[in-house]
């Protein structure tokens, strides 16, 4: 280094300085923070903030890192809950992820978040460093991340920016995905214009763990030291949750491009072995991966959870650029960076492991037994906080609340008041509504997104896309796996944010169940407009009570997750789109139920009621271009009663398929339980039409909850009709599978018979042909 480098203490905001320049003007509004968070820093600091200190509030006040808005209705979801609902809970939400048992000594632990404003701006980078933030959060957990999931909102079809934000994002999932090694084991993926300027990017993970090495992230020992190892400290990200993820998009804002991280996948990987060693050989207290907000986050995070405080020389953090400024330095999220707390005897094992990984590595400070967090730069002090005010103290906003002034009006415009026509009597044109619905975007096959993906690399995949849900084997002695299923229907959200959100739950819940699986954990994300409308604070309001009835009513709990605000352009919020996430346990993944027949000659059963609910539907968007009335009504206990079946029915392997009617109703079910492994059906909704009372369009399209249709061999329908009938599970027979091959067809009585490859060529070209 040169004998002529800048003093690096020249033009420093001290703590000494700042207390004796209260005048000083600081750019508090520039850095997204309110006049009154300003005055509230001031008051707990008794003098002005340092620049340092001000950098570090202001990341770690914003809404993506504090949860302002959304904490005092986030509250519920630990609030109502049951004894029971906690018996498989080993840690709940507040810690980087939920960790529930799943039995055999194991556990999994399994989060989602949001990557949805940087996936925008930069969507390549941004869909590939969610993957890796999210995977981070499960190894702080001390588990082996075993699979990724993803939920994709963009928008118009026919809009050229979509392209561009669907090219990117679909590229970073599956280059940082399969770059780590993990299956990518399903997801969503849904177009619709009120996502044009706010594409939804949500990623989870889940990960596998013996009971004894769980992890939490805290620091309480005195005289531990605080370490950051992996990646070197950049100017990407600088700001990235304050400047991005707190605020809407304008076209008059400044550019907010410097805000994306950069990902390196193949750093991850290292690092993941690294940690899972470090934590094999108990050398560390704990780990916290450095995602939001970067050391800020860490250090007053680590210090916070473990009632203890820290010193620490911010000099001795690695960097790739020299010239990056105390403050840069605290707000940065370059990726692949991990903060560890590790005992002083531990230290030169510590070394010896991050050594043989190629790690880099710096010690930073120590554990001290005291409230404070002292940062310090080349001797002179720069920080000086209670680390609680930074982490966890933040503001709590009571938002104002309103009822939204469109709504009823919206609801009034049911599918009836709207006159929307009916080919109940003309066959060759229900025929044509039937393809035209099952090709649409939303229902078309997503191979062409989904096949950039690896499903099945590590090979324990025990079911991927286009499976109800994705399964994966936990233990390869016994076959105890678990499977994840997420949801949300933005459209039954903006007609009722409370039952919309409660749908959700209810599709994730019963796409697990029809895997054979037992459902146990939620996680969620809540992705919505901007908090400062008090319409989109009803709509919040409303959906959170939604979630946390319906996980009552089920008795599974919420595990954590995550809250996306500011999803926003000018005055036009997203439909509220709550996605939930549904684990569930099975003894073996042999007896895993697929989601379409593989026999010919099997029965085919709807479980359930059919009603006439078309509101919102597939059919009303996709034939009528229509969204009004009231969503599909929520029956909870008949919701359990059929998991409950299903798993019965598993156990005894009654059951051949097993598929969940949501979108597109019955006619999308058998679609796609034909098209899964290339065998046809014929089916008859006579006796279905006269039970329920509904008529042909009704019967094809409507999107009624609680229904399932599964194929039985015919040697075991009598048991498993006798099952159904036990246990107060509606069942109708409405089919048998066919022949498969070039002759197979889809045979809908009244209808048409639908040439197999002609549905199946016309459900895979949507995407290759809107994107290449």
């Amino acid at each position: 280094m040169s004998d002529v480098a800048v003093n690096p203490v020249s033009n420093l905001d001290t703590v000494a300085l700042a207390a004796t320049t209260p005048e000083k003007h600081q750019p508090w509004k520039e850095l997204g923070l309110k006049e009154d968070e300003y005055q509230s820093i001031r008051e707990i600091l008794g003098r002005r903030p340092t620049s340092s200190e001000l950098a570090m509030y202001s990341v770690m006040w914003s809404e993506h890192c504090s949860y302002k808005s959304s904490k005092i209705y986030l509250r519920q979801f630990g609030e109502k809950v049951t004894d029971e609902m906690k018996k498989h809970l080993m840690v709940g939400m507040g810690e980087n992820a939920g960790v529930v048992d799943i039995g055999e000594g194991w556990a999994v632990t399994f989060k989602v978040e949001s990557h949805n404003h940087p996936s925008y701006i930069e969507p390549f980078q941004g869909a590939a460093t969610g993957v890796g933030g999210i995977v981070r959060d499960i190894l702080t957990m001390g588990a082996r991340p075993i699979a990724v999931m993803d939920q994709l909102r963009f928008g118009a079809v026919e809009n050229p920016d979509t392209a561009r934000v669907v090219h990117g994002v679909t590229a970073g999932i599956s280059f940082y995905g399969n770059c780590l090694g993990l299956p990518n084991i399903g997801g969503e993926t849904v177009f619709d214009k009120v996502y044009q300027g706010n594409p939804l990017v949500n990623a989870l993970s889940v990960g596998a763990l013996r009971h004894e090495d769980l992890k939490l992230a805290k620091a309480s020992n005195p005289g531990d030291l605080v370490i950051l190892f992996g990646a070197r400290t950049g100017a990407d990200g600088i700001g990235g949750v304050s400047v991005l993820a707190s605020e809407t998009f304008d076209s008059t804002g400044p550019t907010k491009r410097p805000a994306v991280q950069v990902g390196d996948p193949f750093a991850e990987k290292v690092l993941i072995e690294c940690c899972l060693e470090l934590y094999h050989a108990g050398v560390v207290a704990g780990i916290q991966d450095l995602g939001g907000a970067g050391i800020s986050c860490a250090t007053s995070e680590l210090a916070s959870n473990g009632g203890a405080g820290m010193r620490v020389d911010l000099e001795k953090v690695l960097k790739r650029d020299e010239s990056l400024t105390p403050e840069e330095i605290l707000m940065s999220e370059s990726q692949e960076r991990m903060m560890g707390i590790v005992p002083k005897k531990d230290l030169k094992a510590f070394v010896a492991l991050v050594e043989k990984w190629e790690v880099e590595y710096s010690i930073l400070g120590e554990v001290i037994n005291e409230d404070r967090l002292y940062i310090n730069w080349h001797g002179e002090e720069i920080v000086n906080v209670p680390p609680r005010t930074v982490a966890h103290d933040g503001p709590v906003y009571h938002r104002p609340v309103a009822y939204p002034a469109w709504i009823d009006a919206l609801n009034a415009d049911t599918v009836v008041a709207a006159g929307l026509a009916r080919s109940n009597d003309n066959a060759t044109e229900i025929a044509a509504q039937l393809v035209e619905v099952v090709s649409s975007p939303n229902q078309a096959d997503k191979s062409w997104i989904t096949d950039q993906y690896d499903h099945y690399v590590g090979g324990n995949t025990a079911l991927a896309q286009p499976d109800d849900s994705g399964m994966v084997r936990v233990s390869e002695e016994t076959g105890l796996g678990v499977a994840i299923a997420t949801d949300a229907n933005g459209r039954f959200c903006q007609l009722d944010p409370y039952n919309g959100a409660k749908l959700a739950l209810a599709e994730a819940y019963r796409n697990v169940a029809a895997s054979g699986a037992s459902p146990m954990a939620v996680t969620n994300c809540l992705n919505f407009g901007s908090p400062e409308n008090p319409e989109v604070m009803w709509q919040f309001q409303q959906a959170t009570a939604g979630l946390a009835d319906g996980c009552l009513e089920l008795g599974i709990p919420v595990t954590g997750g995550n809250v996306s605000f500011y999803n926003q352009t000018g005055d036009v919020a997203i439909h509220p789109t709550p996605v939930v996430g549904v684990l569930g346990v099975i003894d073996n993944v042999a007896r895993r139920i697929p989601s379409g027949w593989q026999d010919s000659g099997n029965n085919i059963y709807l479980l359930g009621v059919t009603r006439d609910e078309l509101d919102g539907s597939a059919w009303a968007g996709v034939i009528h271009n229509h969204l009004g009335g009231k969503p599909p009504v929520v029956d909870l206990a008949g919701e359990k009663a059929l998991a409950d079946l299903l798993h019965g029915a598993s156990l005894q392997g009654l059951v051949a398929s097993a598929h969940d009617l949501a979108d597109g109703g019955l006619a999308q079910a058998v679609v796609e339980s034909s098209l899964r492994f290339g065998v046809g059906a014929r089916v008859w909704l006579g006796e279905l039409m006269e039970r329920d009372g509904v008529d042909l369009t009704a019967a094809l399209f409507s999107e009624s909850t609680g229904r399932v249709l599964v194929s039985v061999g015919r040697e075991d329908d009598v048991k498993f009709v006798g099952l159904c009938e036990a246990r107060n599970v509606p069942v109708l027979r409405i089919g048998v599978t066919d022949l498969a091959g070039s002759d197979a067809v889809v045979a809908i009585k009244d209808v048409a018979d639908f040439s197999l490859d002609e549905l199946r060529n016309s459900w895979k070209a949507t995407l290759p042909e809107l994107f290449g």
